[in-house]
């Protein structure tokens, strides 16, 4: 079938209504682009975020946790279709991480299998920190070290902090993470 010009035009309004609408609704600390580790692409944190439970966490790739990276993914194929997205953000804030993304993209992709969205390195600490970290501090308290799990329901309501000793399958991370796929 063969679409008019007038129905062309009306698909599109549409479309730019609703991106719009989108816009409305995204907070504005979500309202960031990211690049995306060792690619020319970018994160738009509210398309990847919007509606969604979230599971953040500060990563590292010479640090003794660098190991959560597999239970990380774990929960990515638990959960990813059920709505939780799991973000990485790389962060050399505590001194340990790689300086070249494609040493930390040989750590995630190739040693962790990882294929949940990775970030490129960003900070996550103090006033330096990127606008989602500076909001996860207000409403909690800012990473203490790599590997900081946050647990955001899918309004983007931080429902929980966890420290980097909590492994990706302990107990109360997923009994938290399973709540907030309920709600």
């Amino acid at each position: 079938m063969t679409q008019t010009p007038l129905i062309r035009r009306c698909a599109f309004l549409a479309l730019l209504a609703s991106m719009n609408s989108y816009a409305e609704t995204c907070p504005a600390w979500m309202q960031t682009s990211l690049g995306k580790l060792h690619s020319k692409d970018n994160i738009q944190l509210c398309e990847v975020m919007h509606n969604k439970v979230a599971l953040v966490v500060n990563t590292a790739s010479h640090c003794g946790y660098t190991r959560q990276f597999s239970g990380l993914e774990r929960l990515h194929q638990q959960f990813k279709d059920k709505g939780l997205v799991v973000i990485g953000f790389p962060s050399d804030d505590f001194n340990q991480e790689a300086a070249d993304s494609a040493e930390i993209a040989e750590v995630c992709y190739k040693n962790y299998g990882v294929s949940f969205t990775m970030t490129d390195p960003v900070s996550v600490r103090g006033e330096q920190a990127i606008a989602l970290f500076q909001h996860l501090a207000g409403q909690t308290s800012q990473p203490n070290w790599n590997f900081n799990k946050y647990v955001l329901d899918a309004q983007g309501k931080v429902q929980g902090h966890f420290s980097s000793s909590v492994e990706p399958d302990d107990p109360r991370l997923l009994s938290m993470i399973e709540s907030a796929l309920k709600q």
